[in-house]
This record gives C-alpha cells, structure tokens and sequence, in this order.
C-alpha cells in the first residue's frame, strides 16, 4: 500500500528572522514532501508550554518555550509516504554540529536550541501537532 503520513514541521524564529523559509519549503519540495497546509504565526509562551508538553519534566523546557515564542514561525503539515521518518533523516541531528552533511540543521542550524526546524518524532505526535496547530 502506498499510503501517504502527514508530518508536522515547524520553521523557528531563527530560520524565520534570517529569511530563510523559502529555501528551506523548496528542500522539502526537491524530497518529495507536499505542504498540504501552511501557517506563519507568533504564538504565545503559553501556547508554546503547551505544544512542548511532552518535555515538561526537561531541563530545557523553559528555553524551548521562550525560544519558540519569541518571534514568528511557520508551521507545516507535509505529506508523503514515509513522512516522519524522511523528514527527521532530512532535518538531521537535534544538534546542527553532529547533524549529516545536506541536512536542514547542517546547513541552517546555529546552535542546538537554534536548529531552524522541528519535526514530529512519530506518526502519533504527527497527528497531534497537526491538530495542534491547524484545528479545522
């Protein structure tokens, strides 16, 4: 079955600040991603507590959520087969210094909070974020 999986994908406000989205939605064109849906936002502190959840308990949590507040980004649902795993191989490391070269954070990244993009880790929190973000 060629089933296609949506994906949610985030630009950050670094990637955002530095004008950077569009070379960043033409990767994930050339990769064979379809951006079904497409939003630039600014979202609160609160909003942002509340989309990181999962890593509450974290000792980065309150960074991540002031940094993803902290200027405007654009959310993304991709679609594909394999989405969340191509866009996690194509997102590369968490941390822009360890991740392959040709990969998002290699290329755009500047730090490990400023890695330019976020990507849902499964199919699962795939479908979450979505509805996180893009409530029909």
């Amino acid at each position: 079955m060629n089933e296609s999986e949506q994906t949610l994908s985030i630009i950050k406000p670094d990637a955002v600040e530095r004008n950077l989205q569009d070379e960043i939605k033409n990767e994930f064109n050339k990769n064979g991603f379809v951006i079904s849906k497409e939003k630039k936002i600014h979202i609160s502190k609160q909003e942002a507590e509340q989309f990181y959840k999962v890593h509450e308990t974290k000792p980065f949590y309150n960074d991540l959520c002031e940094y993803l507040s902290s200027g405007p980004i654009i959310v993304m649902s991709l679609q594909k087969k394999n989405a969340v795993l191509d866009n996690r191989k194509l997102m590369g490391a968490t941390n822009p210094k360890e991740a392959e070269k040709g990969t998002l954070r290699e290329k755009y990244g500047i730090s490990i909070d400023k890695n330019s993009v976020h990507g849902s880790d499964s199919i699962e929190n795939a479908k979450i974020e979505i509805d996180f973000f893009f409530k029909d």
